[in-house]
């Protein structure tokens, strides 16, 4: 019984769920834009953490090591894009590019009926996230990424060095 409510604890802001709400208001703000799982995922780390982006005030409080952990969050944004598919929310495009995301009927709707405080400044920031990344090619993608990657690193050798693991 306690692993099941640890885990449910650790996923406040990372189950299918939030991950998808995160997707869907990215997904409603590049309509009728329609986005790979890679930049997906990268957009789920960044609409958070807009500040250091330049944007607005990062939407989560700042944590000691903020890693991008890209490739574990993949899976997360997966399972996320396939429950809101389940809603019309999403809508899987696959065509001579690959398998891409776009809006669904029902995203405008949902992503209009979301009215607290934390959803409105979302939808604010996924305006703002998409708005400043819509000329990025996958290339300059993955180099953003990258760099947040590399930070992360510093800081997580960092902190490593102050719990007193040898170097």
């Amino acid at each position: 019984m306690d692993e099941v409510a640890r885990d449910q604890f650790s996923l406040t802001f990372n189950g299918p769920l939030e991950a998808g709400v995160r997707a869907v208001a990215v997904l409603g703000s590049a309509f009728p834009r329609a986005y790979d799982i890679q930049r997906l995922t990268a957009f789920d780390y960044l609409l958070v953490r807009t500040h250091q982006l330049g944007g607005p005030d990062d939407l989560h409080p700042v944590t000691p090591i903020q890693t991008p952990a890209t490739e574990v969050r993949r899976r997360v944004v997966q399972d996320a894009l396939h429950l809101m598919m389940t809603r019309d929310l999403v809508v899987r495009i696959i065509d001579e590019n690959g398998i891409s995301y776009r809006a669904g009927e029902s995203a405008a709707m949902f992503l209009d009926s979301l009215r607290t405080p934390y959803l409105a400044a979302l939808k604010d920031r996924a305006d703002w996230l998409v708005y400043h990344l819509a000329d990025y090619t996958d290339a300059a993608l993955d180099d953003l990424m990258r760099r947040f990657f590399d930070t992360w690193v510093v800081e997580f050798q960092t902190v490593e060095r102050s719990l007193g693991a040898r170097a």
